[in-house]
């Protein structure tokens, strides 16, 4: 079922065939260098399931990613509900997470601006965030291109993640319904 599209990208509910080339992208230490681990092709097609899930329960959720210019599955870009508990919850995460080989095409801008639009003009949402590891530079500017906003004092430590983890400390930015995206 189709959520939405752009010029370049359709953002729909997942498929059965999108589960192999979605753990191969979970395996790509690239596009999980600001994530716990790399997942296993279970752990990939459990996540799969969560997200579907995550669609049945709420009515969105994270899109699966479907490149127009060749019908490929490319990754996801969506709406989440964080199940973990923190300053800022509960709350309504934009996520991205696409493959390394379509990585510096704008694509994850792209699909992220059309999820704001439906997030707020659809949903009728009043506030989106959005969080990644202090490190995670390529997150960051999507974020702000979507003209999200960050101040460090809503900044965190990940409550999945073990004192000392590099990854603990995460930037949270923000956006509100009504700002220029």
């Amino acid at each position: 079922m189709l959520i939405a599209q752009t010029e370049r990208l359709i953002l729909r509910r997942w498929l059965p065939g999108d589960r192999q080339p979605f753990a191969q992208l979970n395996a790509d230490p690239r596009v999980t260098e600001f994530l716990a681990e790399t997942l296993s092709t279970a752990d990939s097609d459990a996540l799969a399931a969560r997200i579907e899930s995550h669609f049945n329960l709420h009515g969105f959720g994270l899109c699966a990613v479907e490149y127009r210019v060749d019908g490929s599955f490319i990754g996801f870009i969506g709406l989440a509900i964080p199940t973990f508990q923190s300053h800022f919850t509960p709350c309504v995460e934009i996520g991205w997470r696409l493959s390394a080989d379509h990585w510096g095409l704008g694509l994850a801008t792209e699909g992220a601006r059309e999820m704001t639009r439906y997030a707020f003009e659809e949903l009728g949402l009043k506030e989106l965030v959005s969080f990644t590891a202090t490190t995670n530079m390529r997150s960051r500017r999507v974020m702000e291109k979507l003209g999200m906003t960050h101040e460090t004092s809503d900044d965190f430590d990940h409550p999945r993640l073990p004192v000392g983890h590099p990854l603990r400390r995460q930037v949270l930015y923000r956006l509100q319904r009504g700002m220029k995206i």
